[in-house]
C-alpha cells in the first residue's frame, strides 16, 4: 500500500477527501491508497458477496463489497474487501447529511482477500485492529493456497481461530447463511 502523504491529516480532513477519492484509507494520520488487485482477488471478492447478499434479507443487513469503512481510531480508517453491517447502522447514517459510509461499530463479517501487494499489512496490521474495535467474526481468505482462516469473538472478548480448506463454511455472526468454499474458488 502506498502512503500518500508524510504530514498527518486530521480526522476532519480525511472524511472530506475521502468523498472525492474512495479508494483512500487513513492509517496513523496518514493516507493510503488501496491498489488494484489481480483477477482472482477480485472474483473471489466477487463470490463472497454474491453469496452473502443472496442469502441475507436486506431488511437486516447489508454487504459492502470495497466500498464502505471501519473506524479504528480517528486517525484509523480501513477499507475493506467485504463486510456485513446490520441495517440500523446504514439507516442512522443515511439520516445525516454527508455520512461517509464508515461505522465506528463493530460489525458482523470482515472479509479480506489475500493479495501479493496487501497480504502481509492486512494480516499484520487490520487483524488486530479488527479484533480491537470488537468486530464479530473476521475472515481471511487466501486464493492460492485455498484457505479461509476465520477468528470468531467470543462472550469474554477473546478470538478463535479456525482454518478451512473445504466444505461449507457457515458464519457463526450470519445464523442460517453457508458458504460453499469450492465454488469460492472456481474459475
Amino acid at each position: 500500500m502506498a502512503t500518500i502523504t508524510t504530514a498527518p491529516v486530521s480526522e476532519e480532513t480525511y472524511r472530506e477527501i475521502a468523498f472525492g477519492d474512495p479508494r483512500l484509507e487513513l492509517h496513523g494520520g496518514r493516507l493510503r491508497e488501496k491498489p488494484g488487485m489481480s483477477v482472482e482477488h477480485n472474483d473471489v471478492s466477487e463470490i463472497v458477496t454474491t453469496m452473502l447478499r443472496a442469502q441475507l434479507d436486506r431488511n437486516q443487513y447489508r454487504v459492502r463489497e470495497n466500498m464502505g469503512r471501519l473506524r479504528r481510531s480517528a486517525g484509523t480508517y480501513y477499507i475493506l474487501d467485504v463486510m456485513v453491517i446490520p441495517a440500523a447502522l446504514t439507516r442512522a447514517l443515511r439520516e445525516q447529511p454527508r455520512a461517509l459510509d464508515a461505522y465506528a461499530e463493530p460489525v458482523l463479517l470482515v472479509v479480506e482477500i489475500w493479495s501479493l501487494s496487501t497480504g502481509a499489512y492486512d494480516i499484520g496490521e487490520k487483524l488486530a485492529a479488527y479484533q480491537q474495535r470488537g468486530d464479530r467474526e473476521i475472515w481471511f481468505i487466501h486464493p492460492s493456497e485455498r484457505t479461509l482462516t476465520a477468528w470468531r469473538r467470543q462472550p469474554d472478548g477473546s478470538y478463535v481461530e479456525s482454518v478451512f480448506r473445504e466444505g461449507v463454511v457457515r458464519p457463526a455472526s450470519l445464523p442460517g447463511v453457508a458458504i460453499d468454499f469450492d465454488e469460492m474458488f472456481t474459475p
